[in-house]
This record gives C-alpha cells, sequence and structure tokens, in this order.
C-alpha cells in the first residue's frame, strides 16, 4: 500500500499551492490593468507596501511586520514608491525620531486606480467561478484569514 506522502502529486494539489497560483494569477491581472490605465511602474512588491499601508500612515516598523520582510527590505520598498511619488515620509507626531509612511496626493490616485483594478479582477473571477463559489470563496477565506488583517481601515 503506497504512503499518502509518496510521489509528488501533493505538491501540486494542496490548499497552499492552490492558493497561491490563484494569488499569482489574480495580482497579475490587476498589474496588467494597472498598466493598462497608465500604471505601468507598479510592482507586486509595490503592491505589498502599498496592502499594508494605512491610508493615514505607518511607521516603516509596522508595514515590515505586516508584510513579512526584513526592515531593510521594506525600507527599499518605500524608497522605491517614494521615488515614483507614491508615498513620503514625515515624522511622527507622537515620536519625532520615527517616521511615518504616508500616501502622497498621487499616492492617492494611484490607490483609487488599484481599487478600480481589483475590483474589475473580482467580476472577472466572479463570472469565471460562478456567484455561488466566489461567494463561498470570499465567505471562507474571510473567516480562515480574519485574525490576519492587518489594515486599521474597514471601509
Amino acid at each position: 500500500m503506497k504512503s499518502r506522502t509518496s510521489g509528488t502529486a501533493w505538491r501540486h494539489a494542496n490548499i497552499g499551492r492552490l492558493l497561491n497560483n490563484a494569488v499569482r494569477r489574480f495580482e497579475g491581472r490587476v498589474l496588467e490593468l494597472m498598466s493598462e490605465r497608465g500604471h505601468d511602474e507598479t510592482r507586486i512588491a509595490h503592491v505589498s507596501l502599498t496592502r499594508n499601508l494605512d491610508v493615514e500612515g505607518t511607521r516603516l516598523t509596522e508595514l515590515a511586520r505586516r508584510a513579512s520582510i526584513s526592515k531593510q527590505a521594506m525600507g527599499e520598498l518605500v524608497d522605491q514608491c517614494a521615488e515614483l511619488g507614491l508615498v513620503d515620509r514625515i515624522a511622527d507626531p507622537t515620536d519625532r525620531r520615527a517616521r511615518i509612511v504616508m500616501f502622497t496626493p498621487a499616492g492617492r490616485k494611484w490607490l483609487d486606480a488599484f481599487r478600480d483594478a481589483v475590483d474589475i479582477a473580482e467580476r472577472e473571477m466572479r463570472t469565471e467561478l460562478g456567484k455561488p463559489a466566489m461567494d463561498a470563496i470570499l465567505k471562507g477565506l474571510a473567516v480562515y484569514g480574519e485574525r490576519f488583517d492587518t489594515l486599521e481601515d474597514a471601509d
């Protein structure tokens, strides 16, 4: 009798792999839509920063924690996004030694375009999978990942 773990088929059919494949496809489509709308500078790494950045601003150390990357790596992403004009660093009013990363006005427009691209990609996914499957996926993933949601704004 073969062990359940023998062979390599499990590597292609486990939930982590399937979720990762779906995320890669979804994010690829979002980036494609962003590019079509004039934001061809956007890379998936930039999304990692902006996905974790509160609209009111967030400290770099918190951004790194949320993205599960080092402060140095997040600092590089912040530098890249600052060069693109999407974010800026300002002094933290509660601790002048600390800096807060905030969206610039151009970054807020980028965020609006990103929201629109996500909406389109979600509609396309809903069309392909059907409403019942999409509703079940959204509900299940929301419940499963609830305690990992790091954004402070709920709208």
